[in-house]
């Protein structure tokens, strides 16, 4: 069964979202990224970057974002020095694209606000990148109707200290709140603070 917003507590005060792989898929801004690393890395050293592209896509698609960079490393002996611009680039990258929300995301965001509940970002990883990410995200005019929290700043989710941040600035009882997240840290962090918890695949088909 996918819910509808019509289908939620109507007593809920606010909502709190997860960014990665909740309100837009992670890889469209890693993808991205090395798109623009590989043409870095073809003007400098003149190699075709399609074949680089390849290698990062197919290494994240295995073995995760984490083995991405020591995959084209080795495929193409690359020098150690770019990892320097690599990680800079996960960090702060300006993208060809924006990055487009979950179709079925973007409605339940705009039906929250006309009906003036409020929204929260709550997003674990580096406060710089995910800050990154939400600069470049195609929000439909939705900015001024958000708050976002970067969970690194106090603890890391499953912890539930910035969500005890949230309910304690903004005069919130557990129960006005619904946690919306795609990641067994998002539900231990929901059901540690006490709060209602619910999947993204709840949404979305």
């Amino acid at each position: 069964m996918i819910f509808r917003y019509a289908d939620l507590d109507p007593h809920k005060k606010a909502f709190v979202f997860e960014l990665d792989n909740v309100l837009f898929p992670a890889q469209d801004y890693l993808f991205q990224v090395y798109y623009l690393f590989a043409a870095f890395v073809e003007h400098t050293e003149q190699w075709k970057s399609k074949e680089m592209i390849g290698c990062m896509i197919e290494a994240y698609q295995k073995n995760g974002e984490s083995a991405v960079f020591d995959a084209v490393k080795t495929a193409f002996s690359l020098e150690p020095k770019y990892k320097e611009n690599f990680d800079r680039l996960l960090m702060t990258a300006r993208l060809p694209l924006k990055l487009l929300l979950y179709q079925q995301m973007l409605e339940l965001l705009q039906q929250i606000v006309v009906d003036r509940k409020q929204i929260f970002i709550l997003t674990n990883g580096n406060p710089q990148q995910q800050l990154n990410k939400i600069k470049q995200v195609d929000w439909n005019g939705l900015e001024p109707y958000l708050t976002c929290y970067f969970a690194e700043e106090t603890k890391p989710k499953p912890e539930p200290d910035a969500l005890h941040q949230i309910l304690a600035k903004h005069q919130l009882q557990r129960r006005d709140l619904i946690m919306v997240g795609n990641d067994t840290a998002d539900e231990l962090c929901a059901q540690a603070a006490g709060i209602d918890y619910a999947n993204l695949f709840d949404f979305i088909k």
